[in-house]
């Protein structure tokens, strides 16, 4: 397992549009990803559920994990956190 902690830069957070290019981009990866705040218990969300993502309330500021297990899981952790650092396309 891999994972690497960043922070929600984009003004709305991971609403809608934002939520559904990241899970759009997680299925993209043959390893499980999830996301969770950074102060959160438990496993987290499942990445590629944009549903899932919508429920977690990821609003600008909010750190989050994103953890990936596979055979890409530094890839799909890095393409992921690279997404949300430059503001989930906004």
């Amino acid at each position: 397992m891999y994972s690497q902690e960043t922070t929600i830069v984009n003004a709305t957070g991971l609403h809608a549009r934002p939520a559904s290019a990241f899970s759009k981009m997680a299925m993209g990866f043959k390893s499980n990803v999830t996301i969770k705040k950074a102060d959160a218990e438990g496993d987290g969300a499942n990445a590629k559920s944009m549903l899932s993502l919508m429920t977690q309330g990821l609003a600008c500021g909010t750190k989050v994990v994103i953890a990936a297990d596979g055979e890409d899981e530094q890839e799909a952790v890095a393409a992921l956190v690279e997404f949300i650092d430059g503001g989930c396309g906004e």
